[in-house]
């Protein structure tokens, strides 16, 4: 299907992408690599009068070291994260995680700015965000403002990122040291997870001293799994102690029903991968 017309903006700074965006209103939609909002236009979904590409701002793109932060461009690609040491080293579960995103087209196209913003909680970067308690930088008319994970998923498809405003830097604390792994449970390859869960563990002498848990597509945004990782700290990273902390991983959780699978199933795979990750990011 072709998708209905509109006009087509391409902006050059965040400046002039901000005033293409209080100019149109509501009839704009904002394009960071487009693998989920060309789908969208080319299905009629939406029909927007304007679309405002980001892809054109080269301060939106790149990968730094901001002491005890990574900083990451909203428009860097999954691509470019893949082949950053400095988010390997650092946040080594957003590395895990983005491996297991879609294929290479689609990895040297997607940004991962425009996964966040998008929302889907079946997306594989949201968990691995919350579970590095990574911090978004909002820019809007009146500056910058920063949200914490926990409050940048509002809903289904709906982030902190208000009207009028662009995600602009995703800012990571460093993880140095700690293990990681993305477990996640498809049906066919590049499918959208069914259930993942994001693990980054740090281990003193074969204890378990802190522990983050992030889970996908167990709700109507990513969730942390917080009675998981109390009941990790302290354990031995070892195989009974691990899965009996982890047989909390499904409470809170609302996980959908669908041809893939019902609320049920996807909370006893999330017990079952919550388990796995945690033991390969442990190092059992």
């Amino acid at each position: 299907m072709i998708p209905a017309q509109f006009d087509y903006l391409a902006p050059t700074s965040v400046a002039d992408a901000l005033s293409a965006l209080a100019e149109a209103g509501d009839d704009a939609k904002v394009m960071g690599g487009g693998q989920s909002l060309l789908p969208i236009l080319r299905m009629r979904l939406n029909a927007p009068e304007k679309i405002i590409d980001l892809g054109r701002i080269e301060e939106l793109r790149g990968i730094r070291d901001e002491g005890d932060h990574v900083v990451i461009g909203a428009m860097t690609t999954y691509a470019d994260v893949l082949a950053s040491d400095l988010v390997r080293q650092h946040a080594g579960v957003l590395t895990d995680a983005i491996t297991e995103v879609a294929d290479p087209q689609i990895r040297h196209r997607g940004t991962v700015g425009g996964a966040l913003v998008h929302a889907d909680p079946a997306g594989d970067v949201g968990a691995p965000a919350l579970a590095l308690d990574t911090e978004f930088v909002i820019t809007g008319p009146g500056g910058d403002r920063t949200v914490a994970a926990a409050d940048f998923f509002v809903d289904l498809f709906e982030t902190a990122v208000g009207e009028g405003e662009l995600l602009t830097s995703i800012r990571i604390p460093k993880h140095t040291g700690w293990g990681s792994r993305y477990e996640k449970f498809v049906r066919v390859a590049h499918q959208w997870s069914i259930v993942a869960v994001a693990a980054t563990v740090r281990v003193e002498g074969g204890t378990i001293a802190e522990a983050r848990i992030g889970l996908t597509n167990m709700g109507s945004t990513p969730l942390r799994a917080t009675a998981v990782e109390q009941a990790l700290v302290g354990r031995a990273a070892t195989d009974d102690a691990v899965r009996e902390a982890c047989a909390a991983a499904a409470d809170g959780t609302n996980p959908p029903s669908d041809l893939n699978g019902d609320a049920d199933y996807r909370k006893h795979l999330a017990t079952v991968l919550t388990r796995r990750a945690v033991l390969a990011a442990a190092g059992g």
